[in-house]
C-alpha cells in the first residue's frame, strides 16, 4: 500500500470495498479480487484486502471494535502497543497532571488514541508520509481528532517545549530484525534520553532486554508485563529517579524494587514460585523470594523455592510432587505410573524443547491425571520437578 492507495482507501468507493470485503476468508480472496476487479481499479481492491488482513491481525492488540474502524500498515501492526499497556501508561500521564503530550515517532498513533482518551491533548509526529496519513486517519475514524494533532515531520525539528510531557517511541526494527543496541533504534536512546530531559515529564519506551547499565541515572525503570508477556520497558523522568519497578496488567499491580541483595540458594521446599516475566527483567527476583519465604533452587536459575505458600500476585504458586535428575526413561515411566494424560513442559536454564520431551514421554491415552514438570537445574545438575499449579 502506498500514498495514493490510501488516499483511495479513504473515499467513498474505498469505504464501500472495505465493507464488502470485511471477513473475507484467505481461502477466498483470489475469487473475491477477482470479481471486484471487474469494476474497480487493482491497486483499490488490492488495498482493501490488504486492510482486511491487517484489520483481522490487529484485533489482537486493539480489540475487534477498534480495528475494524481503524487503519493499518504491517509496520504499524507489528510495533504497535497493545491497548491494555498504551492505555495504562497514559492512565499514569493523567494521574502526573499532565494535559498535553508531544508523541514522537508516533506510528499508527496506538499511543496517541490512548492518550486521547485520557483527556490529554496530542501533537503526534513521525516522519513517514503513509505512516502519518494513517495516524490522522485513525484519529478521525475514532473521533479523536479534536484531541490530536498529527505532524508529518522529523522528530529533531520539532519543538515540544509547549508540551507537559513528552512520549518517545523510537524504532526497534531494522532490515534484519530487532535492533538490541538502544544506540541503533531510530532515533538513537541518548537522542530520546535528552530530548526527554528538557520537559517535565517524559516516557521513553525501550525494548524490555535493555541492559540496566543503559538505564540513565536519573530515570525510573518499568518493565511491563500483560497477560504473563513482557510487552515492553519504559523510562520515565519527572517521577522516581533510580526506582525500578514491574507493572503486571490486567491490574495494575506494580513491584517496587527495594535494592534487595540476590536471594540466597537452599534446599528445594514443597513449593516452586515462578515469577511473571516482568519481574524477572526488572531484577526483582529477590522481592518475589522475600515475600513469600523462600530462596533459590540455583544461583543461576529464577526460580524461587519455600516451604510454605504464600499467595503473591508477582508469581505463579507450583507444589512439588517430585524431583528427580534429567532422565526421560524415568520420567515416562513415572508418568505412566500416575496415568498421566496431560502434561505442561516448562523450563528454564535447560537446551531441551517442550514439544519434543512431550512427544517422548507422553504417548496418547495413558489417562486423565494432569502434571507440570519443569526442566532446570539445581546446585548447577539438569532436574526434572514435577507438580502442579496450587
Amino acid at each position: 500500500m502506498n500514498d495514493l492507495s490510501f488516499a483511495a482507501l479513504l473515499t467513498s468507493e474505498g469505504q464501500a470495498l472495505l465493507d464488502e470485503v470485511r471477513g473475507t476468508a484467505p481461502a477466498q480472496e483470489l475469487a473475491v479480487a477477482t470479481r471486484l476487479r471487474r469494476e474497480h481499479p487493482v491497486e483499490l481492491v488490492s488495498a482493501a484486502l490488504g486492510q482486511a488482513r491487517l484489520r483481522e491481525r490487529a484485533a489482537a492488540k486493539f480489540g475487534a471494535q477498534d480495528a475494524e474502524r481503524m487503519y493499518f500498515t504491517p509496520n504499524g501492526v507489528e510495533q504497535s502497543t497493545r491497548t491494555a499497556v498504551a492505555a495504562y501508561r497514559a492512565e499514569r500521564m493523567r494521574a502526573l497532571g499532565v494535559t498535553s503530550v508531544a508523541d514522537l515517532c508516533c506510528g499508527i498513533g496506538g499511543d496517541a488514541i490512548a492518550l486521547a482518551r485520557a483527556g490529554i491533548r496530542v501533537l503526534a509526529v513521525d516522519r513517514d508520509p503513509l505512516t502519518a496519513a494513517v495516524a490522522r486517519a485513525n484519529a478521525d475514524a475514532l473521533g479523536l481528532a479534536g484531541l490530536i494533532e498529527v505532524r508529518e515531520a522529523d522528530v529533531a525539528e520539532v519543538d515540544v517545549s509547549s508540551y507537559d510531557a513528552v512520549f518517545v517511541d523510537p524504532a526497534r526494527r531494522g532490515g534484519r530484525g530487532r535492533i538490541f543496541d538502544p544506540e541503533a533504534y531510530s532515533p538513537p536512546l541518548s537522542w530520546a534520553v535528552a530530548t526527554a530531559s528538557k520537559a517535565a515529564h517524559a516516557a521513553l519506551k525501550v525494548a524490555p532486554g535493555i541492559p540496566h547499565e543503559a538505564v540513565p541515572a536519573g530515570a525510573e525503570a518499568e518493565w511491563i508485563s500483560d497477560g504473563g508477556d513482557v510487552k515492553e520497558a519504559v523510562l520515565w523522568f519527572g517521577t522516581e529517579p533510580g526506582l525500578v519497578r514491574a507493572t503486571l496488567l490486567p491490574g495494575p499491580r506494580a513491584l517496587r524494587g527495594r535494592g534487595l541483595p540476590d536471594p540466597a540458594v537452599r534446599a528445594l521446599g514443597r513449593y516452586l514460585y515462578e515469577p511473571d516475566g516482568a519481574v524477572i527483567r526488572a531484577h526483582l527476583v529477590a522481592e518475589v523470594a522475600e515475600e513469600v519465604g523462600g530462596g533459590l533452587i540455583d544461583e543461576t536459575i529464577a526460580y524461587v523455592t519455600a516451604d510454605e505458600y504464600r499467595d503473591t500476585p508477582y508469581a505463579s504458586a507450583y507444589e512439588i510432587t517430585d524431583w528427580l535428575p534429567f532422565n526421560v526413561k524415568r520420567l515416562k515411566a513415572l508418568l505412566r505410573e500416575r496415568e498421566v494424560g496431560v502434561l505442561t513442559v516448562k523450563k528454564r536454564g535447560s537446551a531441551v524443547e517442550p514439544e519434543e520431551l512431550r512427544r517422548k514421554v507422553l504417548p496418547k491415552g495413558w489417562g486423565a491425571g494432569v502434571v507440570t514438570v519443569f526442566l532446570t537445574r539445581m546446585a548447577g545438575a539438569p532436574v526434572m520437578l514435577l507438580g502442579g499449579p496450587v
